[in-house]
């Protein structure tokens, strides 16, 4: 099965089962917009809480807020969002689709990549335990050549996004022989930009001052309450501030599931220090936000950073922590060190002044800051696609499992009896009061107890307790694993405990 045949798959799973639904559905649906289930909102509500302990509860100096979404126009001009928040976009006469310009040339790049790989591959298999990787790269001819042809056309497209030289993109785009993906044609249209924001009004719709934005980040929420935290707080530098909530962008392609949305949601810190040291802190927080994905158990491998060759009009600084989605490596986390352009810019156009006086130097000045942006729904899709696995078990059986982390998990734990008579559902129900107000419990008594574990095994419930009729007797129950399935016996006065342990280590086995 090829990875696009897996994704389509995930994309149904997640549907049938609760996690993520296409919103306004039952009207035909909207495009790039989606809603998320029973079983999608626990998951994402545990991430916020994975990412807010590990942000806010366990650092001292970083504090969480929520700001409004609308937000002062001028806002949006002094962070360069209405003169600059542009995607170059390009259009094939013939499939009448729009693309992302760069996004093509993106692609053209990642697969060179994989025919690199390719080659490194035969490579492998040739030689057996011979084989020397960096002596092959540097060695093959055929490596050469593509790693030659990319680093030209990589070249080239940074040279071009910097300049906003959109020919330059364009003659790029025709050099390296790229056709839609749709019509297989070459027939491309000029490349040009298109603003993100949405805009909409408030008040009386006939006044062009009352016509405010959408937010398209949460950052400046951040930065025009630098000061009302930092003093009501009394935070001292360097302190952080953390957020999560929606933001807008009107995406006009907008694609792989939710991957790219209209309407997604951020989980952001900016974390102010003094002017010079922002370099160190932005090495600082590129390694911890790496241990940190690492932590959700969903392979090391999977993750990789990519630095920018072409910076935003705010950086000094920039890399992408990249994940291994079923569609290629892509971008999941930006650290970028901002300098201090936000405050100071705030500052210009505000009138009002965005300094902080540091005891220890007995200074005045406008903190630098280094931001860690995430976007939620992609970590979804990145727990979702780690996750997902179909696979064939003994006596020719099938069962798809959702190997999701057991702290994530929607479902911790599943009450199960066996049959629904001669008091074992009044067994069952006793358990499940027990435990439901520490641990998320699904209770199901419909169907066989191999079909229910099934059910179980789809939504990644990671711990299942049967209830039978020597529990009556014996007050044991029997614990069923997902990923293993393997099951044991213990009492109930245990089950707390090793659901506790599960959850919090990913331990699953008894004992």
């Amino acid at each position: 099965m090829t990875q696009e045949d897996l994704f389509k798959n995930l994309i149904a799973h997640a549907k049938e089962y609760g996690f993520i639904f296409p919103s306004s559905e039952i009207y035909d649906g909207l495009s790039a917009v989606y809603d998320y289930g029973q079983m999608g909102v626990e998951l994402k509500n545990n991430i916020k809480r994975y990412w807010w302990d590990a942000m806010v509860r366990f650092h001292e100096n970083i504090v969480g807020i929520d700001s409004a979404i609308f937000m002062h126009p001028r806002i949006w001009e002094a962070s360069g969002h209405v003169g600059a928040f542009n995607d170059p976009l390009i259009d094939n006469k013939d499939s009448k689709k729009r693309y992302r310009a760069d996004v093509l040339v993106e692609e053209y790049l990642a697969k060179m990549e994989e025919k690199i790989n390719k080659e490194v591959e035969k490579g492998r298999k040739k030689f057996g335990d011979a084989f020397d990787e960096t002596h092959f790269r540097a060695t093959n001819p055929n490596v050469q050549r593509h790693v030659q042809k990319a680093g030209e056309v990589s070249k080239r497209l940074n040279e071009a996004l910097n300049a906003n030289d959109l020919v330059a993109l364009k003659q790029l785009i025709v050099d390296c022989e790229i056709a839609c993906p749709v019509s297989g044609s070459r027939n491309w249209t000029d490349v040009r930009q298109f603003n993100l924001m949405f805009s909409t009004q408030i008040g009386s719709v006939s006044e062009d001052a009352n016509v405010i934005y959408l937010r398209p980040e949460t950052a400046q929420g951040i930065f025009v309450n630098f000061l009302n935290v930092q003093k009501t707080g009394r935070m001292k530098i360097p302190f952080g501030i953390a957020q999560i909530g929606k933001a807008f962008r009107n995406e006009i392609v907008a694609r792989q599931f939710i991957f790219r949305m209209r309407e997604f949601e951020q989980m952001e810190m900016q974390f102010f220090v003094r002017p010079g040291e922002e370099l160190k802190w932005f090495e600082y927080w590129k390694e911890t936000r790496l241990r940190w994905h690492k932590s959700l158990g969903l392979g090391d491998g999977k993750y990789r950073f990519h630095n920018h060759e072409k910076l935003a009009h705010y950086a000094n600084a920039a890399t992408d922590i990249e994940f291994e989605f079923p569609f290629g490596f892509k971008e999941l986390e930006g650290i970028h060190s901002r300098t201090d352009f936000d405050l100071r810019r705030h500052q210009e156009f505000s009138g009002r002044k965005q300094q902080y006086f540091d005891p220890e130097t007995n200074e005045s000045y406008v903190p630098y800051v280094v931001e860690t942006s995430i976007g939620l729904d992609r970590t979804v899709l990145a727990v979702l696609s780690a996750a997902y696995a179909e696979e064939k078990l003994e006596q020719g059986e099938e069962r798809v499992v959702m190997r999701i982390p057991a702290m994530l998990a929607p479902v911790k734990l599943a009450v199960l009896p066996l049959v629904k008579k001669d008091g074992l559902p009044e067994k069952a129900r006793g358990i499940m009061n027990d435990l439901k107000y520490e641990f998320n419990c699904q209770y199901d008594e419909k169907d066989s107890i191999g079909k229910r574990y099934r059910r179980q095994d789809a939504i990644g419930t990671p711990f299942c307790v049967t209830i039978d009729h020597q529990s009556l007797d014996d007050n044991c129950v029997t614990i069923r694993e997902r990923d293993s399935m393997q099951q044991h016996r213990v009492p109930v006065a245990q089950v707390r405990g090793i659901i506790d342990k599960g959850v919090r280590t990913g331990i699953t086995q008894p004992g």
